[in-house]
């Protein structure tokens, strides 16, 4: 057998990329001094630990999900984009003292048009995708067809 042919497991792999952004939250607080915007960058900081905790809750509920391939996937990729372009968009943010659109953590600061285009895309794009995620998680939690038959001869 070829490693081709060895199917990673989705929820292994989510909880060595929680591991992962957890990691990048946790050295994105040694950054905050030297940010141009240092709340921002507590920010960033705090989206990395916190969305790297997510996705090791994720992982450790995957065997847990009724969701056909195609859901998985598309779960997987919603989540993986979500929480790694939210730690990326905050501490953009904080580097480039941009952000206006997150005026309480932004601090009044703004960065060039470009720069706050950056932010912008990535903020909504996050945003979409983790709504679509958690929709999709909470109906791949649903209770299986079989244990509800199940449970109706009991």
């Amino acid at each position: 057998m070829t490693t081709e042919m060895i199917q990673p497991d989705p929820g292994r792999r989510l909880l060595q990329l929680g591991v992962m952004l957890f990691l990048l939250g946790l050295l994105t607080g040694f950054l905050i001094p030297s940010l141009e915007n240092p709340r921002m960058g507590l920010a960033s900081h705090l989206e990395g630990v916190m969305n790297g905790l997510f996705l090791l809750g994720l992982g450790l509920a995957w065997p847990h999900l009724s969701l056909t391939g195609v859901q998985q996937r598309l779960l997987l990729v919603l989540v993986v984009f979500g929480t790694f372009a939210n730690w990326l968009a905050t501490l953009m943010a904080a580097w480039w003292g941009a952000g206006s659109m997150m005026s309480i953590a932004a601090h009044g600061t703004q960065g060039t048009p470009v720069q706050e285009l950056l932010i912008g895309i990535l903020l909504f794009s996050l945003s979409a995708a983790m709504i679509l995620a958690c929709g999709l998680l909470l109906f791949g939690l649903r209770q299986p067809i079989r244990e509800i038959s199940h449970e109706c001869h009991s």
